[in-house]
């Protein structure tokens, strides 16, 4: 049964109510392949670290729109015209901008398919709904691809300061607990405006994007780049990779059958068609839990060892460092391992291995967060600003980890 009022409304912990705008967007809220990601993590596996980051997808995806529909109204109250065909555009492309996301977020990415961002995919959802829709996605597809003319509303989808890190920073901040996260995206979000075609901050919110880009710094140090949460993002990585090993060398392996798709098929951006994504669209977090409580049992040392770490959370040590780490180091852990397990130099490869993470929280070089002065001009915020550390917050920092099993394993 259909139903026929579409106007819903959604009860956002964050925002309150959030009103859905018109029928379209109801409908591919409505949609199996939106729906899907209800069983997404926005966070991936930060719930092992943070217990109340369980949010998803879903809700980002609601809260990015949220947000979307109260920048066009603020630019339209300053004399910004946005007709209708661009207004639903710029709301269709912020609520799928994520629709491509693979299961807990990014492990997939970097483990059973080869080289495909969400992006990509985001964008072949985009286009299949596209058709479903009889082309009413057009002009959302043009804006999320970043080649529609007119560039501020490319920026509000995709920039330094767009709508999808105005909601992902306020809400991560909220599921997790950690208060420095907390930006107030409202009052960012009534102080922008549009000067030659590109979105810019009005002098008075000056303070407020100095927070914001403080807020950022803040949670990929605190949150995403977590060492509790790599290590855990890195045992999944691992432990799909290593599935796909096993199976690819004839190892039978119980798993659902679109996982069993992946870890079968080497799926590629050349190779991913419309089959390939009917597929993807049944893949979720579930998946992925389901298999490695399965896998835990089976009698493959890296791959048992890896899901009962995470199904556990009995995961490796990690050490971060300034400095890179020293090859001798890895190679005393790497030899205590082969020893007291009797396993290979590639096996134990899966427990022991180092690596780098470059952080920052406002890359100048590849576009600028612009500050509207009261004169008129226009100045880049490092240079409009007159807190020092923002100069400082446009330097990539660099850290070193590397990973290890404690003594028992």
């Amino acid at each position: 049964m259909k139903s026929n009022n579409k106007l819903k409304i959604f009860n956002d912990p964050i925002y309150g109510f959030i009103t859905i705008p018109n029928s379209l967007i109801f409908d591919l809220i409505q949609h199996k392949y939106f729906q899907r990601l209800r069983r997404i993590t926005q966070m991936g596996l930060s719930y092992l670290v943070y217990p109340g980051a369980h949010h998803t997808r879903f809700h980002h995806a609601l809260g990015s729109m949220h947000l979307m529909q109260k920048a066009i109204n603020v630019l339209r109250f300053k004399g910004v015209t946005v007709s209708k065909e661009e207004e639903n555009g710029l709301l269709i492309a912020i609520l799928l901008h994520d629709i491509g996301h693979g299961p807990f977020s990014h492990a997939m990415e970097h483990s059973i398919v080869n080289n495909i961002s969400h992006e990509e995919i985001s964008l072949q959802f985009m286009e299949k709904l596209n058709e479903e829709f009889n082309g009413s996605l057009t002009l959302a597809i043009s804006i999320f691809k970043g080649k529609y003319p007119r560039k501020f509303m490319c920026q509000l989808i995709s920039s330094q300061l767009d709508m999808d890190r105005a909601d992902y920073l306020k809400r991560d901040s909220f599921y997790t607990g950690v208060a420095e996260g907390n930006i107030n995206s409202e009052r960012l979000i009534t102080m922008l405006n549009v000067v030659d075609d590109d979105l810019v901050v009005e002098e008075k919110g000056i303070y407020s994007v100095e927070k914001f880009l403080v807020a950022r710094r803040f949670m990929y140090w605190q949150v995403y780049l977590h060492k509790t949460g790599m290590v855990a993002e890195q045992l999944l990585t691992r432990t799909l990779k290593r599935a796909k090993e096993l199976v690819q060398k004839g190892e039978q392996l119980n798993c659902s059958q679109p996982l069993q798709f992946f870890l079968t098929s080497e799926v590629n951006l050349k190779n991913f068609d419309s089959d390939t994504l009917a597929v993807f669209a049944k893949l979720d977090d579930y998946d992925i839990v389901a298999a490695m409580k399965l896998w835990r049992d089976h009698n493959d040392f890296v791959l048992r060892n890896l899901c009962e770490m995470i199904i556990d959370r009995d995961l490796l040590k990690i050490k971060m460092k300034n400095k890179p780490i020293k090859v001798s180091d890895l190679k005393m852990h790497h030899t205590a391992l082969m020893d007291k397990y009797s396993i290979s130099k590639e096996e134990a490869d899966y427990f022991v291995f180092a690596g780098e993470i470059t952080n920052i929280a406002y890359q100048n070089k590849k576009e600028n967060i612009n500050i509207l002065l009261k004169s008129g001009k226009i100045k880049d915020i490092v240079k409009a600003s007159d807190q020092l550390n923002l100069k400082a917050l446009s330097k990539p920092v660099t850290k070193y980890y590397m990973c290890y099993p404690k003594k028992k394993m």
